[in-house]
This record gives structure tokens, C-alpha cells and sequence, in this order.
């Protein structure tokens, strides 16, 4: 593993765009096979419309952070805290920089967040068709809890895999 040096810093509202935009082209490049591209779209513009992240961007328990590599947006991780726990609740590397760790810099951030505030663990929802993203968590020490089926609306399920890391 490289692991590239990165600079974390929050999410503010002038980057909502390029948030946005960066969802678009991971999802895009990620989901197809795993999930319809009428679900990718519906669930992009729930979870990454300009609106919904500005309103995020507002909740006192929620926290949007991006990673840049020598100046550029590579990844986000959002993390909140959802019915009692300190989620991870999106954790998102562009493709060329995957496997080289992004993700686990991000994920050391938000599990330092968590610990400060507290909580005992982490915990992730993951789609269980997504083996790349199940093997990087497994890497990062993230297990199995459970396996849930979620209705999102639309016709739409999230069919996921709940894994959690202790702190």
C-alpha cells in the first residue's frame, strides 16, 4: 500500500458542489452492476442534492470531511451520530486513488471523532454486493454485525451489511 499524504479538512458550503459532483462520478463509477442506474440516481440526488448537504452541513451532529492529495478533492467521509451511535455514514474515494489509503486516513479521523466524543465504536452500512468496499472496512478492523434490508422508497432497498469497528 502507497499511502498518498493527504490534507483532511471540513466540508463548507462553497464545496457543496464539487461534494456533489465528486458523488456523481464515484457512484458512477462504483454502483453500476450492483445496484440499477435508476436507483444510483435516485439515491445521488436524496443523499447529494446541493439542498440535503447544505442542510447537513447545519446539523450539530453531523460532520462532512473531504481529503485533497496535492490540491485536489480525492474523498469525503460524513459521519454522524444516528440512534444512539457514531455512524460513518458515507466514506467515498475517487477510483485512482483507491487502495492506497484515502479511505483509511478518513476512517481514522471520523474513529478519532467518535472516541473523543465517547463512543465505543463506529458503526457502517454497506452494500453487501460491494466486495471492494467490504474488503477495505475488513482491512480497517470493521466486522459483520448484521445484515438488514432498508426500503429508501422508489421501489428501492438498501440490502446491507452492518459492520461496526471498536474503539
Amino acid at each position: 500500500m502507497n499511502s498518498l499524504s493527504i490534507e483532511i479538512r471540513p466540508v463548507t458550503p462553497p464545496d457543496v458542489p464539487a461534494i456533489s459532483a465528486l458523488a456523481r462520478e464515484i457512484w458512477q463509477a462504483t454502483y453500476p452492476g450492483i445496484i440499477t442506474q435508476e436507483q444510483i440516481d435516485f439515491m445521488l440526488e436524496q443523499r447529494y442534492g446541493h439542498e440535503r448537504l447544505y442542510d447537513d452541513l447545519e446539523d450539530v451532529h453531523k460532520w462532512l470531511d473531504q481529503a485533497f492529495y496535492n490540491g485536489r478533492r480525492v474523498g469525503f467521509a460524513f459521519s454522524e451520530i444516528y440512534k444512539g451511535e457514531f455512524k460513518l455514514d458515507k466514506l467515498y474515494i475517487h477510483p485512482d486513488v483507491q487502495r492506497q489509503g484515502v479511505g483509511g486516513q478518513l476512517i481514522e479521523h471520523v474513529a478519532a471523532r467518535a472516541k473523543k466524543n465517547g463512543y465505543p465504536c463506529v458503526v457502517l452500512a454497506v452494500n453487501k454486493r460491494n466486495d471492494k468496499a467490504i474488503g477495505s472496512y475488513k482491512k480497517y478492523g470493521f466486522t459483520v454485525r448484521e445484515s438488514i434490508v432498508d426500503d429508501i422508497g422508489h421501489g428501492f432497498v438498501m440490502d446491507d451489511f452492518v459492520m461496526e469497528k471498536k474503539l
